[in-house]
């Protein structure tokens, strides 16, 4: 399964590389991508996190002893912790969504918190390198 939204598209965003724009306003609440998941065990969520894969896989499952890769866009939007998307997983249909938690004006860099949570601002991992 892939949905993105039409008015979604990456271009390059300063000192982050690539990122997720819009072409247009988006509403809050607003699903703006469903993805499906590539689902990997916890050897191989090792082996990844050797690489620089690391920096684009999720934790999955409910005891987080998995990872994932999404396909889509989802490993492209950046983090912020004043983001204006939030990322929700479905571990039984293997997909993330996206959704805008409020109004995200055209031109715009879609971001999420990579802590799960947007409201989250414990330090990520490349922060506290």
């Amino acid at each position: 399964m892939l949905k993105i939204a039409h008015f979604l598209f990456v271009d390059e965003t300063p000192g982050k590389g690539r990122g997720v724009f819009t072409r247009e306003d988006i509403p809050p609440m607003k699903t703006i991508e469903i993805s499906s998941v590539l689902v990997m065990d916890a050897a191989a969520r090792q082996h990844l996190d050797q690489t620089t894969l690391h920096d684009y896989i999720f934790e999955w499952g409910s005891n987080e002893d998995q990872c994932c890769v999404a396909w889509g866009y989802i490993s492209l939007y950046n983090h912020s912790y004043r983001a204006n998307c939030e990322y929700f997983m479905d571990f039984e249909k293997q997909v993330i969504q996206v959704k805008t938690v409020r109004r995200v004006l055209q031109g715009e860099e879609l971001t999420i918190n990579y802590n799960g949570d947007w409201d989250d601002p414990k330090p990520v991992w490349f922060e506290t390198v």
